[in-house]
């Protein structure tokens, strides 16, 4: 049998898919809902207590990368094959070079952005 990197982009999708199906409902519930309509003002979650925290801990930042790193690769997995499922089969080396390449300028600006605060 030959041998495939396939098992990469398919791990990175799952443990993408897991974290965001964790993580993503309850971030939106509180930055799209609680925060905007005034059930939770950002002075008793402690926003500044919180940025605090981000911005000196190198744990929280590494966290918030690998978060942000396996959601945009989920994305980009998610997102070729849908492309591909669609009947593009004959761009199917662009579309995953677009795919995957835009996962990976997103982690890069990401990297510099948590690399800033």
């Amino acid at each position: 049998m030959a041998k495939s990197n396939e098992p990469i982009p398919w791990s990175l999708f799952s443990a993408g898919g897991m974290l965001s199906a964790i993580l993503l409902p309850i971030l939106i519930v509180i930055t799209g809902i609680l925060v905007p309509f005034g059930f939770a003002p950002l002075e008793s979650l402690g926003f500044d207590r919180v940025h605090a925290a981000v911005s000196g801990n190198l744990l929280v930042k590494l966290i918030l990368f690998g978060f942000i790193f396996l959601s945009f690769f989920h994305w980009a997995h998610r997102f070729r094959f849908a492309l591909v499922d669609m009947g593009l089969r004959k761009i199917k080396g662009l579309i995953g070079f677009a795919c995957y390449g835009s996962a990976l300028a997103g982690t890069v600006i990401t990297a510099a952005l948590l690399w800033r605060i």
